[in-house]
């Protein structure tokens, strides 16, 4: 079932095409018939990221009813919003439903039918990096590229055959707790959700925030759990300038102010903790096909002179005779049928560094603003480097060979429809997940999952150092093997909230959710968040209280991987510019 305001469609595709055009129209002329609606189920998930498909799916194939109630119109997160080039870390760490998804990816890819703009063994041979065309093939077969739609198609194909209720655009307004559970939570719109458990699977945390769960936000200091690489660091080697280029509105004259996107202040000490947030920006669904390729377009108001700290960095590698490419701006993954995957790359790129620090606790029409800034940023990056005569000709060239999709997003102006927020709040639980977990130098003895990628920040402000603009919190330190997830990580303390589960803002440091929050990993921890939800039911308990030994073995039942052995390969590296 699917609610998108005032109707239930039957069909996962009427629904992507074009049940979510209808949502925010039937919720103006139709308030009333919202306003005094309840629904009940065993388990409600606050969240449609793709973790939140993989708790409501799970609770479904265990007998319960399960119902998602999503901010927004769409399913997947960031799985359907762009992130289509899989952040992995290690295939074989992927297990569960999570690899379900992947295979059933991977079918959709075996069907020629599939490939509307080049031929399958064309894609296989040329452009893809993550997947091979022998894992299309074989009751195991499993492929990690893929269009967006193409997993958000996937992604109501397994809610609907669970018959997983879901509705959008569910804004959540309040919180209502008896004897230290969740009774119900209630959104803007007035409709109010019942349970037995709850799931937050937003990026934000809004669920667990408005309980009343302590939470974090930004980088600890490393003195806090005794790490090496959180907090403000003293070097940020990659993704930085590298040319010196003068951070002032009047060239030379510090008093003059700062060019546009550069923070002031000189950036805090090594090693100590602040509240800033690292950057966010959108995955771009880009293709130079064109049958398929739409015009850039800029944003509203927009202003070449915003872009000076970009004009001049370009103007100060040719000045060090350096021929400056678009590779170094941007970093294209590609995707089936001549599309991309495109993601932030260098010293000025598609991060909006230091714009989304007020985001985590932010309300929705800041939180709306922050958004609607960053597309107009990127946006504007991107004509900037088609357009501007400053900018050298070979990358205005090529760049205007790129254009956005245009059979993707076609509710958002083929705009991906959900904002990159690497990181927002953290819960702070019993047991957190920290760098020396990730080192291997800590073991979480009650596993629901295996974290795999390397440790990873984006960068998470731009100053003035040595009077030129410097990027700073960039980290990028592989992992020992992949590693285990505490299932305390994912619960509250006991004396906050007994009956929620928390798998996307997870107990982790900074550095260690950086090497956590991919999406396959947000996936295995949701099911495995439902998985214990529906055992902590019917045993009449609470999250806390659920055994480890009476979750473990069905977390196994289900092909979770919950351990390393020795003698799998080797973890994989991060991918440049990936993350």
């Amino acid at each position: 079932m699917l609610d998108v305001g005032c109707s239930h469609l039957s069909t996962w595709r009427w629904a992507i095409l074009a049940g979510h055009l209808l949502a925010t129209l039937c919720l103006a002329i139709l308030p009333s018939l919202n306003a005094t609606e309840v629904i009940e189920a065993d388990l409600c998930i606050y969240g449609g990221t793709a973790g939140g498909v993989a708790a409501g799916v799970q609770a479904a194939r265990m007998g319960k009813t399960a119902v998602i109630a999503e901010f927004g119109n769409h399913l997947g997160g960031l799985t359907s919003g762009g992130l289509g080039a899989t952040d992995i870390g290690n295939k074989a760490a992927i297990g569960g439903m999570a690899r379900e998804f992947y295979h059933r990816i991977a079918l959709h890819y075996a069907n020629s039918n599939a490939w509307r703009f080049e031929q399958c063994e064309e894609y296989f041979a040329h452009r893809a990096g993550r997947s091979t065309a022998n894992e299309l093939s074989g009751p195991d077969a499993t492929m990690w590229t893929f269009e967006p739609h193409v997993a958000e198609d996937i992604l109501f194909q397994m809610v609907n055959e669970a018959k997983v209720a879901v509705y959008f655009q569910q804004r959540l307004a309040s919180v209502k707790k008896q004897g230290g559970r969740i009774a119900e939570i209630a959104m803007e719109n007035g409709k109010v959700y019942r349970a037995a458990m709850f799931v937050d699977a937003t990026y934000e945390g809004d669920l667990m925030a408005k309980t009343g769960v302590g939470y974090t936000v930004g980088r600890e200091a490393n003195s806090k759990y005794n790490e090496t690489i959180n907090g403000i660091r003293a070097e940020t080697p990659k993704h930085q300038f590298t040319a010196p280029v003068d951070p002032y509105l009047k060239a030379g004259d510090p008093g003059s102010g700062l060019l546009p996107f550069i923070q002031s202040g000189d950036g805090g000490k090594p090693s100590d903790g602040d509240a800033r947030v690292q950057a966010y920006n959108f995955r771009l669904c880009y293709t130079q096909d064109p049958a398929n390729r739409l015009p850039h377009r800029p944003p509203p108001k927009y202003d070449p002179a915003r872009y000076e700290l970009l004009a001049r960095y370009l103007e100060a590698l040719v000045a060090a005779q350096r021929t400056p490419e678009l590779r170094s701006f941007w970093n294209p993954i590609w995707m089936p049928n001549h599309k991309t995957d495109i993601n932030n790359n260098g010293g000025f790129s598609t991060d909006f560094i230091g714009a989304n620090y007020a985001y985590p606790d932010a309300d929705y029409a800041t939180r709306e603003q922050i958004w609607q800034a960053h597309e107009d940023y990127v946006r504007g990056f991107v004509y900037f480097l088609a357009t501007s005569p400053r900018v050298p000709e070979n990358i205005r060239t090529e760049m205007q060979k790129w254009g956005p999709a245009r059979d993707e997003f076609l509710d958002t102006g083929n705009w991906p429809h959900q904002l990159y927020v690497r990181e927002a709040r953290r819960m702070i639980s019993d047991y957190v997940m920290t760098e020396h977990h990730c080192r291997g130098h800590q073991t979480a003895e009650d596993p629901v999952g295996l974290g795999a990628y390397g440790m990873d920040s984006h960068n998470c402000q731009r100053i003035v150092k040595g009077g030129h603009a410097e990027n700073e919190g960039d980290v990028q330190v592989g992992v020992s093997a992949p590693y285990p997830i505490s299932y305390r990580s994912i619960v509250p303390k006991g004396g906050e909230c007994e009956n929620l589960l928390v798998p996307v803002c997870l107990s982790a440091t900074h550095i260690a959710y950086g090497s956590i929050r991919m999406e396959p990993v947000f996936m295995i921890l949701g099911q495995s968040a439902a998985t214990a939800a529906v055992l902590a039911i019917e045993r009449k308990t609470s999250v806390q209280k659920l055994p480890y030994e009476t979750l473990r073995p069905r977390l196994l039942v289900d092909k979770q991987i919950l351990e390393w052995k020795t003698g799998k390969p080797a973890p994989g590296r991060n991918p440049k510019g990936t993350k």
